[in-house]
Protein backbone atom coordinates (compact mmCIF):
# COMPACT_ATOMS: atom_id res chain seq x y z
CA UNK A 1 0.00 0.00 0.00
CA UNK A 2 1.35 3.51 -1.14
CA UNK A 3 1.27 6.52 1.31
CA UNK A 4 -1.02 8.55 -1.14
CA UNK A 5 -3.33 5.44 -0.87
CA UNK A 6 -3.56 5.93 3.11
CA UNK A 7 -3.69 9.85 2.74
CA UNK A 8 -6.78 9.61 0.98
CA UNK A 9 -8.43 7.28 2.65
CA UNK A 10 -7.41 10.26 5.79
CA UNK A 11 -8.55 12.89 3.81
CA UNK A 12 -11.95 11.97 2.78
CA UNK A 13 -12.97 11.04 6.57
CA UNK A 14 -15.37 13.15 8.56
CA UNK A 15 -14.58 16.39 7.14
CA UNK A 16 -14.69 14.90 3.39
CA UNK A 17 -16.50 16.32 0.96
CA UNK A 18 -17.52 12.93 -0.10
CA UNK A 19 -18.32 11.26 2.84
CA UNK A 20 -21.60 9.93 2.44
CA UNK A 21 -21.61 8.18 6.19
CA UNK A 22 -24.44 9.78 9.07
CA UNK A 23 -23.55 10.01 12.69
CA UNK A 24 -26.65 8.55 15.21
CA UNK A 25 -27.49 12.27 15.71
CA UNK A 26 -27.72 13.09 12.33
CA UNK A 27 -30.26 9.97 11.44
CA UNK A 28 -32.21 10.72 14.34
CA UNK A 29 -32.43 14.10 14.70
CA UNK A 30 -31.38 16.37 11.69
CA UNK A 31 -32.59 14.17 8.88
CA UNK A 32 -35.97 13.93 11.09
CA UNK A 33 -36.05 18.44 11.69
CA UNK A 34 -35.36 18.38 7.66
CA UNK A 35 -38.31 16.16 6.87
CA UNK A 36 -40.38 18.09 9.16
CA UNK A 37 -39.61 21.52 7.32
CA UNK A 38 -39.93 20.11 3.88
CA UNK A 39 -43.29 18.43 4.77
CA UNK A 40 -44.57 20.92 6.39
CA UNK A 41 -43.62 23.77 3.29
CA UNK A 42 -44.37 21.30 0.17
CA UNK A 43 -46.28 18.49 0.87
CA UNK A 44 -48.69 19.71 3.90
CA UNK A 45 -49.33 23.34 3.35
CA UNK A 46 -53.00 23.16 2.92
CA UNK A 47 -53.18 21.63 6.66
CA UNK A 48 -50.70 23.78 8.05
CA UNK A 49 -52.58 26.79 6.82
CA UNK A 50 -55.74 25.25 8.44
CA UNK A 51 -54.89 24.99 11.64
CA UNK A 52 -52.82 28.07 11.83
CA UNK A 53 -55.88 30.36 11.05
CA UNK A 54 -57.84 28.24 13.80
CA UNK A 55 -54.97 28.86 16.21
CA UNK A 56 -55.47 32.66 15.58
CA UNK A 57 -59.30 32.41 15.52
CA UNK A 58 -59.73 29.98 18.57
CA UNK A 59 -56.93 31.74 20.61
CA UNK A 60 -56.40 30.34 24.08
CA UNK A 61 -59.06 27.71 23.28
CA UNK A 62 -57.04 26.30 20.47
CA UNK A 63 -56.26 23.31 22.34
CA UNK A 64 -59.86 22.67 22.36
CA UNK A 65 -61.39 24.16 18.84
CA UNK A 66 -58.52 22.79 16.55
CA UNK A 67 -58.54 19.34 17.48
CA UNK A 68 -59.90 18.27 13.56
CA UNK A 69 -57.68 20.39 12.47
CA UNK A 70 -54.66 19.36 14.51
CA UNK A 71 -55.59 15.51 13.52
CA UNK A 72 -55.17 16.37 9.78
CA UNK A 73 -52.19 17.95 10.49
CA UNK A 74 -50.50 14.81 12.25
CA UNK A 75 -51.74 11.91 9.85
CA UNK A 76 -50.83 14.10 6.77
CA UNK A 77 -47.33 14.38 8.41
CA UNK A 78 -47.30 10.91 9.65
CA UNK A 79 -48.20 9.57 5.80
CA UNK A 80 -44.80 11.45 5.32
CA UNK A 81 -42.84 10.65 7.74
CA UNK A 82 -43.48 6.73 6.57
CA UNK A 83 -42.48 6.99 3.28
CA UNK A 84 -39.10 5.72 2.38
CA UNK A 85 -38.75 8.03 -1.02
CA UNK A 86 -39.53 11.36 1.03
CA UNK A 87 -37.06 9.80 3.61
CA UNK A 88 -34.13 9.00 0.85
CA UNK A 89 -34.46 12.46 -0.78
CA UNK A 90 -34.71 14.47 2.67
CA UNK A 91 -31.68 12.40 4.01
CA UNK A 92 -30.06 13.26 0.14
CA UNK A 93 -30.74 17.21 0.54
CA UNK A 94 -29.09 16.85 3.82
CA UNK A 95 -26.02 15.55 3.07
CA UNK A 96 -25.61 17.56 0.12
CA UNK A 97 -26.21 21.18 2.19
CA UNK A 98 -23.52 19.32 4.93
CA UNK A 99 -21.19 18.41 1.83
CA UNK A 100 -21.61 22.50 0.71
CA UNK A 101 -21.29 23.59 4.67
CA UNK A 102 -17.74 21.75 5.08
CA UNK A 103 -16.24 23.19 1.34
CA UNK A 104 -17.64 26.54 2.19
CA UNK A 105 -17.83 27.07 5.83
CA UNK A 106 -21.22 28.59 5.51
CA UNK A 107 -24.57 27.38 6.89
CA UNK A 108 -27.54 27.35 4.44
CA UNK A 109 -29.48 29.98 7.65
CA UNK A 110 -26.49 32.21 6.54
CA UNK A 111 -26.48 32.30 2.74
CA UNK A 112 -30.27 32.88 3.03
CA UNK A 113 -29.44 36.35 5.50
CA UNK A 114 -27.13 37.12 3.42
CA UNK A 115 -29.12 36.70 -0.02
CA UNK A 116 -31.60 38.99 1.82
CA UNK A 117 -29.52 41.37 2.55
CA UNK A 118 -28.25 41.85 -1.04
Amino acid sequence: MSPTSVYEKYKSGPHGLDDLSLRRVEIDVMVPKKMREIARVEKCFKEVAEFSTCGKDAGLLMVFKCRQENDKLKSCLTKWYEDAEFKERCKKEYLQERSEYRRTGITTKEKQRIANLM
